[in-house]
């Protein structure tokens, strides 16, 4: 099991950690044993396969992870906070994720978990 992610910076933050694709590519160099190229292509392969689904409208089911959909949100009142002036903010499209229930059992009870694969 990959515990230890890499990350970018050298410096402590604050900030929530960032995992680049280069450093999906890298752990799938180590741990998988794919050349760079080939889990460079890997990690391409499938943000593009996510990207294009729903950019088509289509929901993507990770199993075991979760699932991203699409959700349209309607025109809404809104407020300028340093005028209070009422804007109206656009009706848009969003993408939403929801955790399975596998990885929310895992998230919430940690090692205790039983996180079948």
């Amino acid at each position: 099991m990959i515990r230890d992610i890499p990350t970018s910076s050298a410096v402590v933050s604050n900030e929530t950690p960032t995992l680049t694709k280069a450093e999906l590519a890298e752990l799938l160099f180590d741990n998988v044993g794919l050349n760079k190229r080939e889990a460079k292509d890997m990690v391409e392969a499938f943000f593009e396969v996510i990207r294009d689904a729903l950019e088509s409208g289509d929901s993507v089911k990770l199993s075991g992870f979760g699932n991203f959909q699409l959700r349209d949100k309607p025109q809404r009142p809104g407020r300028n906070p340093k005028t209070g002036e009422a804007i109206p903010i656009a009706a848009r499209r969003v993408v939403t994720f929801h955790a399975s229930q596998k990885l929310k059992a895992l998230v919430e009870n940690g090692a205790e978990a039983s996180f079948a694969r």
